[in-house]
C-alpha cells in the first residue's frame, strides 16, 4: 500500500466549519422557543440550546449541552443521519434550507478538543454497587456514562483490543477520524469508567463469575460481529469477504488491505456497503463497483455516503443480485448477476467480492440463560430488561442494528432502568444479580 493511499484512507473526507462559517450558520437559526429539532434527536440532545450557545460564542456551553445528553457527540456529529432526524424537523426548512446541525455539533466538539475544555467532571462515587457492561460499543459506552454520572462504579469488558465497537472497526477513518472517536471514549474514561480489553464475557469470563467478583448488575451491549453471507454457489472461494471482516482488517492494519491492482465488487446498498467500497478505493484497489438488488431510490444508504462514493468515481449498478461466484484454482475470478426483471444478466470479472448484506449477533443461545428472539437477538423490552433479572441489554444485539444515535438512546434508557432496579434491590436488601443457574 502506497503512502498516498494510506494518507487518503486516514484523512477525513469532509471538512468542518471554520469559526467564521460556524457563526454564520448559527446566525441562521430562528432560536425557536419550542425547537422542533430538539424533539427530533433520539439521544435527547438539544440542538436549539447548543446552537444558541455557539451563536453567543459560548463554546464550552455548547459542548456541555451535547456531552450531557450524548457522550458520543463527536462521533455522532460525523455519522448521524441528521437529514432524517433533527435537520428534517428544523423550522428553517419551510423558508429555505435546514440549519446544518450536524456540522455545528462537530464544530462544538472540535472546540472542546482544541481548547481542552473540561465539559464533564468525574462524579463522586455515591453508590456501593458495581456494574459490568459487556462490549465497548455505542450502547455500552452510553449506558456506562449514564451509570457513572449517577455515582456507580462501572467496568466495561471488551473482547477486542480497543473501545468503540463498530465505530472503531466498522467505520473508515475518512468518515469518522480516530481522534474524534478517541475524544468520545476519553470522555467516558473521564467519568471514572474502567475498561478491561481482550476479555470476552461468556468466554474468558462468565456472568456467574462477574457476580462472584461483586458486580451487582450486567448490561449487554454486544454488536453484530457474525458475518451473513448469501447462499450462492462459490461463496467459499478465496477472495470472498463479509463486510465486517473486510472493514475490520482495514481498520486493524491502518488500511493495508492488499488490494493494490485488484478489481473489487461490493454487494449491498446501505452505509456499510458504501464504507466497504470507499475503503477499497482508498486503499489502492484498481477498480471498485457497487451492485445493489433494488433501485437507487430504495437504497438505505445515507445521501452523503452515496455522494461521497460517487465523488470517488465508484459506479453503482442497480437491480442486479448475485447469482453465482465463479473461480479458478479456488480463487474468485468473476461474479455472475441476475437482473431484477428476471431477464437480464451480467458477468463481472473480480478478484475480490465483499458482501455488505447484513450482520448477525454471535450465538448467544447459552449465554446466562437469556431468552432470544426467533432471529437470535436478545429478547429485551424498551428499558433493556431481559428474561434474567439483573441482566439488561440494548443496542444492536437487541434491535438488529440501527443508527449510532439510537444505540446511545437505548443505552441511556437501559441505564435509567438499571438504576431504578438497583435502588429497589437496595431498599429491599435483596441480592441484586441472580446467576444463570438460579433462574433456569
Amino acid at each position: 500500500m502506497s503512502k498516498l493511499a494510506k494518507a487518503e484512507y486516514v484523512s477525513e473526507a469532509q471538512a468542518g466549519f471554520t469559526h467564521r462559517t460556524a457563526m454564520e450558520e448559527a446566525a441562521r437559526c430562528l432560536l425557536c422557543h419550542d425547537a422542533p429539532c430538539s424533539a427530533g434527536c433520539p439521544a435527547g440532545t438539544d440542538p436549539g440550546r447548543f446552537i444558541r450557545s455557539i451563536r453567543f460564542r459560548n463554546a464550552k456551553g455548547a459542548a456541555e449541552t451535547i456531552r450531557e445528553n450524548n457522550i458520543l457527540g463527536g462521533s455522532c456529529a460525523r455519522i448521524c443521519p441528521y437529514d432524517k432526524l433533527c435537520e428534517e424537523a428544523c423550522s428553517r426548512t419551510g423558508i429555505d434550507r435546514p440549519i446544518e446541525i450536524g456540522k455545528l455539533q462537530r464544530y462544538a466538539m472540535e472546540q472542546e478538543r482544541i481548547f481542552k475544555l473540561q465539559t464533564l467532571k468525574a462524579p463522586e462515587l455515591k453508590k456501593a454497587a458495581r456494574i459490568a457492561c459487556v462490549g465497548a460499543g455505542p450502547a455500552s459506552l452510553a449506558c456506562a456514562a449514564a451509570l457513572a454520572t449517577a455515582g456507580y462504579r462501572v467496568t466495561i469488558f471488551e473482547a477486542q483490543e480497543k473501545a468503540g465497537g463498530m465505530l472503531a472497526y466498522g467505520v473508515p477513518p475518512a468518515r469518522l477520524p480516530r481522534e474524534a472517536l478517541e475524544q468520545d471514549i476519553n470522555a467516558v474514561r473521564g467519568l471514572g469508567v474502567e475498561f478491561v480489553f481482550n476479555t470476552k464475557v461468556g468466554g474468558d469470563i462468565g456472568v456467574d463469575e462477574l457476580k462472584t467478583k461483586g458486580f451487582a448488575a450486567v448490561f449487554i451491549g454486544a454488536g453484530l460481529w457474525s458475518a451473513k453471507l448469501p447462499d450462492v454457489e462459490g461463496v467459499a472461494l478465496d477472495g470472498v469477504w463479509p463486510a465486517i471482516d473486510f472493514l475490520k482488517k482495514a481498520a486493524s492494519t491502518g488500511g493495508d488491505t492488499g488490494l493494490a491492482g485488484k478489481s473489487v465488487v461490493v454487494i449491498g446498498g446501505g452505509d456499510v456497503a458504501m464504507d466497504c467500497a470507499v475503503t477499497a478505493k482508498l486503499t489502492g484497489a484498481e477498480s471498485v463497483a457497487l451492485y445493489y438488488r433494488r433501485t437507487l431510490e430504495e437504497a438505505p444508504a445515507n445521501a452523503d455516503e452515496l455522494r461521497y462514493a460517487f465523488s470517488l468515481g465508484i459506479p453503482i449498478m442497480t437491480n442486479f443480485a448475485p447469482a453465482r461466484l465463479v473461480g479458478s484454482g479456488g480463487k474468485l475470478t468473476a461474479v455472475e448477476f441476475k437482473g431484477r426483471d428476471g431477464k437480464s444478466s451480467a458477468s463481472v470479472a473480480a478478484d475480490v467480492v465483499v458482501f455488505a448484506t447484513g450482520q448477525a449477533p454471535e450465538d448467544m443461545s447459552g449465554f446466562a440463560g437469556l431468552r432470544l428472539t426467533e432471529k437470535g437477538m436478545i429478547d429485551a423490552d424498551s428499558g433493556g430488561n431481559t428474561s434474567v433479572p439483573g441482566i439488561f441489554a440494548a443496542g444492536d444485539a437487541v434491535n438488529g442494528g440501527k443508527t449510532v444515535v439510537e444505540a446511545v438512546a437505548a443505552g441511556k434508557a437501559a441505564a435509567a432502568e438499571m438504576i431504578a432496579w438497583l435502588e429497589r434491590g437496595a431498599q429491599s436488601g435483596a441480592d441484586s444479580l441472580q446467576s444463570a443457574k438460579e433462574v433456569r
